[in-house]
């Protein structure tokens, strides 16, 4: 982050726009200064802020960064008005108690240097001492003393009137009053409208829903306006915003128009007119359509980021020996084997199909010869064929069956990220490990892939991709740091996400673990290359070493308060592994003797959950999931049918599920519950089991209607 010029000011207004405490919003932008990390803030720092939660700091770290550009921008308009001498000391209260952009730049406009316009040219004709005369509306001799700005560059008396008109329409679109009273109309009564483009219905049937379109700006949802923005990025519709002509000309009318019935009145009329409708308007209705679409880009990458963190915090399996299977009877099942820490063991290539016998002798012999403790099978094409084949097996022993969803499989198997960790091996077989990784731990298999592969979300090659990019990565990084990560097993994809490390030290790790064997110790990391100080202090808390002689280095204690534990353990006449293992110990402690200037009760309290369950991981236990079998494609399903189900992904209009047939229904928002739903996220989330009622089956145009009103 980079420092403001005054940061007290600007945390007291930060302070006072996002109803906090002005010490909390000081203490967590110092924070960030500093160089700490929004998961590290949130759950080391918790008396500095006076426990602020990931939510509020990203605000805050948001909101100071946008007021920090704000005020870099009020400074530059400030000296550009300076050096042309205009700046007045009332210009100057006003440009410094502005709160926006918009209202920045408002005033600005009259000052900023401009392109040569119909206005400048007509002010080097001479003409603007005639303006401000037509402007005063006090004369009816309009047309008289325009007859004495004739000249060379001025033949008639009505091109001394038109360059006035031209001058004083400038005017007017510069004049901050007059911008915000249309800009309040557009924000109260702007309607967006689309039509089709001529000869464009065929091309565009997708969009026919928008071929004759009008609503309400402000009541616009955002994956409407996204869907409208795309068919006219697309060359499909014609796209305007704007509200009544009429209501706006009549509200400038009566900030410029004087009463009475000069001549001079008739022309300020037709300058109001024509400003409107060639300056104010297009600049306006472009400041609404950025802002509009701005809006739904923040929604649409909000349930994006909703989901995401969903599915990377979906239970694990765990360190279980798995067999992955990736589904595909003409070209075969790609088969691997992998062992508890996720290494490939074996692969192989089996054919239910045609070769049914020997595919199932190379399961049995693969299972058996691998000790295998849980099977996955990807949800693709013949992955419902491929899970009744395996569930024919007897493995002589009870092996539970999962099936995992394999959007962006096929993106990791390509990657460079996959290219390293298995150069020697093809992208099916790469595949088929991802989806196996998968099983044992989605959040460390999910991170190696571009959010936007995963196939959450809506819209989101739509959306602002920084904006998008920004959200997801900080997704992301919480979810890594909420649940910890292995440092003797982790990926360096993995390691990057973790609190104050990033791709490079990321790497430091994985190389200094391969020359020096495992991590025995957290205090170990210092040896590791250009991991300072610094980035020891944020990252140290979110990683864990399994077996470690110090318990609390497989615990969310950090290592800067392991002298806290130490005098427990001695107040208690026990160890440290004695504190951890035994709660009759832990029971005896009383927090409040262990506060000290640097150490309060909320950081305690944590200690003590950690002391009771160390490096308890926060994500829910893994259930087997079973479909219907009576359905494998779309064509078996039936009107009514009741069905168990998977949500794959949740969005403003409703969630899709997947139900064993290949291809997602969608329940639409007002089929979600018996109750009425504003958002979808009150009700499902990302991978929640649900029981749907099929309603309808349009196979030619592969819609599936659900409803969850059973």
């Amino acid at each position: 982050m980079s420092p403001s010029p005054d940061p007290s000011n600007l945390t007291s207004r930060i302070a006072a726009l996002l109803n906090l405490n002005a010490r909390q919003v000081a203490q967590t932008v110092q924070l960030l200064d500093d160089g700490a990390t929004v998961p590290f803030i949130a759950r080391y720092r918790k008396e500095a802020t006076g426990q602020l939660d990931e939510v509020q700091i990203g605000a805050i770290k948001d909101t100071y960064q946008k007021m920090v550009e704000l005020d870099k921008r009020r400074e530059t308009i400030l000296k550009s008005i300076a050096d042309q001498g205009k700046l007045t000391a009332e210009l100057r209260q006003k440009i410094e108690s502005s709160a926006s952009v918009t209202e920045l730049e408002d005033l600005y406009l009259p000052y900023k240097p401009k392109r040569k316009t119909r206005a400048t040219i007509a002010i080097e004709k001479g003409l603007e001492p005639l303006a401000k005369f037509i402007f005063s509306q006090r004369e009816n001799t309009v047309e008289r003393k325009a007859a004495s700005f004739l000249n060379e560059q001025v033949a008639t008396v009505q091109d001394a009137l038109q360059g006035a008109r031209d001058i004083m329409a400038e005017w007017i679109n510069e004049d901050a009053d007059a911008r915000q009273r249309i800009r309040n109309l557009f924000e109260r009564e702007a309607i967006i409208r689309a039509v089709v483009k001529k000869d464009k219905e065929v091309a565009g049937i997708k969009y026919k829903d928008y071929f004759d379109f009008a609503e309400p700006l402000r009541r616009v949802p955002s994956h409407r306006l996204l869907a409208i923005r795309r068919g006219e990025a697309e060359g499909i519709l014609a796209v305007s915003i704007s509200p009544d002509e009429q209501t706006a000309l009549e509200r400038l009318d009566r900030q410029f128009l004087r009463h009475g019935s000069s001549e001079s009145i008739d022309q300020v009329a037709m300058s109001i007119k024509d400003s409107y409708k060639r300056l104010i308007k297009p600049s306006i209705e472009t400041e609404f359509e950025n802002v509009s679409k701005q809006k739904a880009d923040q929604e649409a990458i909000k349930i994006f980021a909703d989901n995401l963190r969903q599915l990377l915090l979906s239970p694990p399996l765990g360190q279980k020996r798995v067999l992955a299977i990736d589904p595909g009877f003409r070209t075969g099942c790609k088969v691997v084997c992998l062992d508890a820490q996720g290494n490939l063991l074996t692969n192989d290539v089996i054919y239910p199909d045609s070769r049914r016998e020997q595919a199932q002798q190379t399961l049995l012999k693969l299972v058996a010869q691998h000790q295998i403790e849980a099977i996955t099978i990807g949800n693709g094409t013949a992955g419902r064929e491929t899970e009744d084949f395996v569930r024919s097996l007897n493995f002589g022993k009870t092996i539970p069956l999962f099936m995992v969803s394999e959007q962006g499989a096929s993106i990791y198997s390509a990657s460079e990220v996959a290219r390293q960790e298995f150069p020697n091996q093809d992208v099916t077989v790469r595949g088929a490990i991802s989806i196996g990784r998968r099983l044992m731990d989605p959040l460390a298999e999910l991170v190696k892939i571009d959010p936007k592969s995963i196939g959450v979300g809506q819209y989101q090659h739509d959306v602002d991709q920084n904006e998008l990019k920004s959200s997801l990565d900080r997704v992301v990084e919480s979810c890594v740091n909420q649940v910890g990560v292995s440092l003797n097993t982790a990926s360096s994809h993995l390691l990057r996400y973790v609190s104050g490390l990033g791709p490079q030290l990321a790497q430091n790790i994985v190389e200094y673990r391969a020359q020096n064997g495992p991590f025995q110790s957290r205090d170990q990391l210092k040896k590791v290359a250009r991991l300072g100080a610094k980035a020891y202090e944020q990252c140290a808390g979110f990683l864990r070493i399994d077996q470690a002689k110090n318990p609390l280095d497989n615990s969310a204690v950090h290592p800067e308060s392991y002298a806290v534990v130490e005098r427990m353990a001695r107040d208690l006449k026990c160890t440290v592994t004695d504190l951890v293992k035994k709660t009759d110990l832990q029971k005896q402690i009383k927090p409040e003797l262990y506060v000290t200037e640097t150490v309060g009760l909320p950081t305690l309290r944590d200690i003590l959950a950690e002391l009771e369950k160390p490096g308890r991981d926060p994500r829910e236990t893994l259930a087997v999931f079973e479909y219907d079998e009576r359905v494998r494609k779309p064509e078996d399903l039936r009107e009514g049918m009741l069905l168990p189900g998977v949500v794959t992904n949740v969005t403003a209009f409703g969630a899709f599920v997947d139900i064993g047939v290949k291809q997602d229904g969608l329940v639409h928002i007002s089929q979600l519950a018996n109750q009425f739903v504003s958002d979808p996220r009150q009700v499902v989330s990302v991978h929640q089991k649900v029981q749907v009622k099929v309603l309808e089956v349009d196979l030619q145009r592969k819609r599936i209607a659900l409803t969850m009103k059973i």
